[in-house]
Formats: C-alpha cells, structure tokens, sequence
C-alpha cells in the first residue's frame, strides 16, 4: 500500500505517516479534539492544582489515542499491583506510546521525561503543568539529583514515579542505571516492574515516521521489589524483565546500530549480556571524539 502524504502530528515537531487517506482523515478528526479541549483541560488542571482531575482526564486522553490507535493491549500481573501504595515504576522502554499504555495500571502516575520533550510545542506545557520531572539528556549526577527531587515530591503527592531504568527507546539491549533503583531504596518505595512490548510497532519515531494501527502490545506486571532490596535485585530484575520481553510475543524493539544510528551525542549503555553490541558501541565510541559526545 502507498503511504500518503505526511500530515503533522501535534506534540512533536516532525511527522507521522499512515497507509491510507480515509486514517489519516480520521486521526486528524480524533486529533482536534484530542490536543485541543481534552489537552487544554488536562493543562488547566494541573496548574490549578486538581491533581485527581488531572490523572482522571490523563486516562481518559490515552484510552482515547489507544482506542483511536486500534492499540490491541494485553495486561497481565495486575495482581500484583496495590492500587494504595506508591511505587516507583520501572518499566522497560520501547517508544513514545509507553505512557499511554501505562495509565491502564490503577495507579496515578508522575513521570520522568527527557528534558527535550518539555519545549515540544504541544507537549511541553501538559509536561510542565502537570508537574512531570524533567531530567536533562547525559547530566549523570545532576540528573540524579533531578530524578530524586521529582520522586520525592511525587509521593508526597500521594502518587507513583515512572522512571524508565534505560534511559532511552534504543531496544531491548539497552542497559539499566542504577538510579532508580537507588531513588526507591533512598525514598522507602517499593519499585514496580513492568515489561512492555510491542509499542515500537504503533510509532517507529525517532527511527522512522510510520504510525500504524491494529497493532498488538503487551504489559507483564512483575511483583513489587521491597525498598530495601532495590539495588541488590535491580541486575537480576533486568535480566529477568528482558528475558519476558524476548521470549514473549509481540517481540520487543531490538537495537541495529546500522539501520538505528550510533546516537553519539546521546548517553545510554548496552547491556553487557549482549556482548557482541556491547563491543561494537564501545569500539565506535572509542573512535569518537568527547567533544562530540558530551
């Protein structure tokens, strides 16, 4: 099928291409109203300080996209889920649909997010009003610092912090840091595991502009770790996480630096079980001057 002409999609600043006319003419219909009334609500909520309004219109504007995706999305593990405790949640990282397929656990949720995505046009003052965290791309320690003030001030909100452990939607070898895992033992929160797979398959970007319907996506819910054990379970949860996601189906994202990009100027790790990759990444870095990678 000939893909149509790109039509703008409203918080980023590039596009997205769909497969045929009659969806690119229905999503530009949901849109109006999506990242027009129901997105200004959401704004005005979370400036006024509604925060239970705020995470009631959030559900509502990603049931919305998801329904309006034909996103065919499977939970499992809700179980293990209290919906009255504050978690840090640690899910795996594949595209920019995984906030919206996480507000289908019964939790309120605060997220980090890329300091980037807050000058986004459409994004950024949802991102800013609502009170997400913003952590800046490669700052090490002082996004640390960044991601531990955001957590504790969302739990004493009274709701949980989403931190994606890999720092980036590369794929599945992405490796994990430490950092939230050590915000959750330095905070006493329990830290909640979630596989997610499949979302790559809805929108391609950063890697490619296709947004495509029907697709399939899973959420596996693991038990919660106990604040205390955080850090010392966080390699075996990684392991653990990425063995679901690889064995599960729909597949997971993988990460091919040749069809991908090397992302230079960005700061991420592979996992040193993917060793062959792992090399690769640190040869090429090796070769790259810092300068064009700070």
């Amino acid at each position: 099928m000939t893909t149509e002409p790109l039509y703008p999609i409203p918080f980023s600043r590039g596009t997205v291409a769909v497969e045929d006319v009659r969806t690119r003419n229905r999503l530009s219909l949901v849109g109006l109203v999506l990242f027009g009334p129901l997105r200004l609500a959401m704004v005005v909520a979370g400036r006024s300080g509604r925060r239970r309004l705020l995470h009631r219109l959030e559900r509502l504007w990603s049931r919305a996209v998801i329904d309006a995706l034909d996103v065919r999305l499977t939970v499992t593990g809700i179980e293990h889920i209290d919906p009255d405790e504050r978690y840090l949640v640690a899910p795996l990282h594949e595209g920019f649909v995984d906030p919206l397929v996480l507000t289908a656990l019964p939790l309120d949720l605060s997220f980090a997010a890329r300091d980037e995505l807050f000058s986004w046009k459409f994004l950024g003052p949802y991102l800013r009003a609502s009170e997400h965290t913003s952590i800046s791309t490669g700052s090490g320690p002082a996004g640390y610092r960044a991601l531990l003030r955001g957590a504790a001030a969302t739990f004493a909100r009274g709701e949980s912090f989403v931190a994606f452990p890999q720092g980036s939607l590369l794929g599945v070898e992405a490796g994990f840091y430490a950092g939230p895992f050590r915000a959750a033992e330095r905070l006493g929160r329990p830290v909640l595991p979630v596989v997610i797979s499949g979302t790559h398959r809805v929108w391609e970007y950063p890697y490619g502009s296709t947004l495509r319907l029907g697709r399939s996506v899973r959420i596996t819910i693991l038990p919660p770790i106990p604040a205390g054990l955080a850090v010392e379970q966080m390699r075996r949860t990684e392991r653990l996480m990425k063995r679901i996601a690889l064995t599960g189906s729909p597949s997971p994202r993988r990460y091919a630096p040749e069809r991908d990009g090397w992302w230079d100027t960005y700061r991420f790790r592979i996992d040193a079980d993917f060793d062959d990759l792992a090399r690769s990444v640190q040869r090429r870095r090796a070769g790259v001057p810092v300068a064009q990678r700070s």
